[in-house]
């Protein structure tokens, strides 16, 4: 599904918290089918995630170009990271390592 650059994120910060986790969630598991994504992210939150929550996130991050939606059969969809998807994971990475450099002097 075509996106528009108006509304692709240009970095991780752009996303909520949740959405970052399920690309770190895809990133491992997938691609995976929705309920198997779900599950995956109820034990990392230990408490469990609703589809009115999981779904739309999901949707929006196919939207977004991040996420890669196909179908498994009729009613049951898989999951993928895109380039786009795990470039923006590599460099939230990169970021993050940069933010907590332990060896730095003060």
């Amino acid at each position: 599904m075509a996106t528009t650059d108006r509304s692709a994120p240009q970095n991780a910060s752009e996303l909520t918290a949740f959405q970052r986790d399920l690309l770190f969630i895809i990133a491992d598991v997938g691609p995976e089918k929705g309920l198997g994504i779900k599950d995956e992210i109820a034990e990392y939150y230990a408490k469990e995630i609703n589809h009115g929550r999981l779904y739309p996130n999901l949707n929006t991050l196919v939207e977004m170009g991040l996420v890669e939606k196909g179908s498994i059969d009729r009613r049951t969809n898989s999951y993928e990271l895109t380039t786009r998807g795990t470039q923006l994971l590599t460099d939230r990475l990169e970021w993050q390592a940069n933010q907590f450099d332990v060896d730095r002097e003060e």
